[in-house]
């Protein structure tokens, strides 16, 4: 029986390894800025609620945009720790949750910019929904109260349909028993403002919704920001798909960076296993 050849140990050497020091590095940094932008998202949303009064430290949880960045900030830190960690210490069951969760939130991102514009009515009635939900919490929070008054000033609106909405909030209501000052207000972002105004009068909009359209409209804006956000969001179709894109480009990107690693981690493991074995058995 004739003698076999011996096998050497193996095609490459022991100091190979298929593992890119590119990818490793550039998916560790990536992450890494991601990973603190959420501790600075974290921190400034519970600085946030923190500074809030006792009486509403348990009020509008829901359109609290202090508990929205928190746990936005949170959801980011846990995914961006995985790929940080995965990435440096070559770890695959981490690299693995890192990748199926940004696919998945990718994958809810593009399901929900479809069904918004295949269900554009539910959509809009969505909208609706949450402005009236933040127009009757309106003073229970300090910070919805900033973004409602920031939003009516930019689109020059005021309420979701129109200026008249403002009666579901307690204090703005028109019923004759409400005892509020501000009975039949509305906010001052509402107003009609002059450009060389230098002082803002935050009564200007006192009795507004006690008057028609025709009347009320020489001195506050009577239509709706409902209206107004459909109309800009179709005049602005082009930069919010560059908005979309940017979003969603560093979750593609980090996606594939962590499959191409997780790939050639499986490689290299099979070649330590294949050296071992024939270091082992020379002769196989």
């Amino acid at each position: 029986m004739a003698k076999r050849a011996a096998v050497p140990a193996g095609p490459l050497g022991d100091d190979f390894s298929f593992v890119s020091p590119v990818a490793k590095y550039v998916l560790f940094f990536f992450n890494l800025l991601f990973w603190m932008i959420s501790m600075v998202m974290v921190a400034v949303g519970v600085y946030a609620r923190l500074l809030k009064h006792a009486e509403a430290a348990m009020a509008c949880l829901a359109v609290d945009p202090a508990i929205l960045l928190i746990v936005v900030g949170v959801l980011t830190f846990l995914i961006t720790f995985c790929g940080c960690v995965g990435s440096l210490r070559e770890n695959i069951c981490l690299l693995q949750v890192f990748s199926v969760c940004l696919t998945v939130i990718f994958l809810l991102q593009l399901a929900a910019g479809v069904l918004g514009f295949v269900f554009s009515d539910k959509a809009r009635e969505k909208v609706s929904e949450i402005i009236n939900g933040a127009i009757v919490h309106y003073r229970d929070d300090l910070d919805l109260q900033n973004l409602i008054d920031f939003g009516q000033k930019e689109f020059s609106c005021c309420g979701g349909v129109s200026y008249k909405d403002w009666s579901q909030n307690m204090y703005f209501n028109c019923t004759a028993t409400n005892p509020s000052r501000e009975r039949c207000s509305v906010p001052f972002s509402c107003c009609l403002h002059d450009a060389d105004q230098a002082v803002i009068n935050t009564m200007c909009g006192h009795g507004m919704q006690a008057r028609g359209y025709l009347e009320a409209s020489a001195f506050i804006h009577t239509n709706g920001c409902i209206d107004k956000l459909v109309n800009w969001t179709h005049s602005n179709l082009f930069l919010l798909g560059g908005i979309t894109l940017g979003l969603a480009l560093p979750q593609l990107v980090g996606i594939v960076l962590a499959r191409l690693l997780i790939n050639q981690i499986c490689d290299q493991i099979k070649l330590q296993l294949y050296n071992q074995q024939h270091r082992a058995d020379p002769w196989s």
